[in-house]
């Protein structure tokens, strides 16, 4: 029977996960900056590496980092192991699109792709649709918001008709609160960037928070798990579950 999940890279991450990410979906991770959501993507593209596995890594924050990787794989894995990795750095969301061209280039080859990461999804075209709308441009702000569309349905595609799971990370924004519903404790609310977008083609949302100190991944959405949460720190060796609150 064919396998339906690859290791997130940790043992608490996959039991957490009953085993860890589905292959044949778009599994978003989105929180703060700081949460961290690059080092989810990291520790899933080191584990498929080392397996000798081929990854596609879209690097669109710059959070992609070499010493990171080296701390998860290992110094002496390192030089076979970061072949394994195909890194896209797109620094606008014209360059997002063409590294999408570049992506089903790849699937389309020989190359066996085990894994495909998204390391945000929403960065470029939230830039590009803030300077649209500061120019009240709407036919651009259209034609933004139809390529992202667009991008996660050629990942859910791939997804699904591939069985090549879509690691996708994603920014927040938080609601706005008055004077008074801070005083009384109220808790803004963490919403995604793209929103429904996101929603809709995502079948597997985790939120990540990061408060005093203090992680949290929280399951949101998932094709047969109910919604649980889990506290961790990140170590030099990956994710590691708290054992205190």
């Amino acid at each position: 029977m064919r396998e339906t999940k690859i290791s997130a890279g940790s043992y608490d991450l996959n039991k957490w996960l009953f085993g860890g990410y589905e292959k044949d979906i778009i599994t978003t991770i989105y929180g703060p900056a700081g949460s961290g959501k690059t080092n989810f993507c990291t520790l899933a593209s080191a584990s498929q590496a080392k397996k000798g596995h081929k990854v596609i890594f879209i690097d669109t924050e710059g959070g992609f980092s070499i010493d990171r990787l080296k701390q998860l794989i290992g110094k002496e894995d390192y030089n076979d192991t970061i072949k394994n990795i195909f890194l896209l750095k797109p620094t606008n969301f014209q360059e997002q699109k063409q590294a999408f061209s570049q992506l089903l280039e790849k699937i389309k080859g020989k190359e066996n792709i085990s894994l495909i990461i998204v390391d945000g999804i929403t960065m470029l075209y939230r830039l590009e649709l803030a300077e649209a709308i500061k120019e009240k441009d709407e036919s651009k702000i259209k034609l933004i918001n139809s390529e992202l569309a667009k991008q996660l349905r050629v990942l859910a595609e791939i997804a699904r008709k591939r069985n090549i799971p879509i690691l996708a990370t994603n920014q927040v924004y938080f609601e706005f609160l008055s004077d008074q519903e801070l005083k009384e404790g109220k808790k803004r609310a963490m919403n995604m960037v793209g929103g429904d977008l996101l929603k809709y083609w995502s079948k597997c949302l985790i939120a990540l928070e990061h408060e005093r100190g203090k992680r949290k991944a929280i399951l949101k959405k998932h094709r047969s798990l109910k919604e649980t949460e889990l506290n961790f720190i990140i170590t030099n060796q990956g994710i590691k579950k708290r054992g205190w609150l």
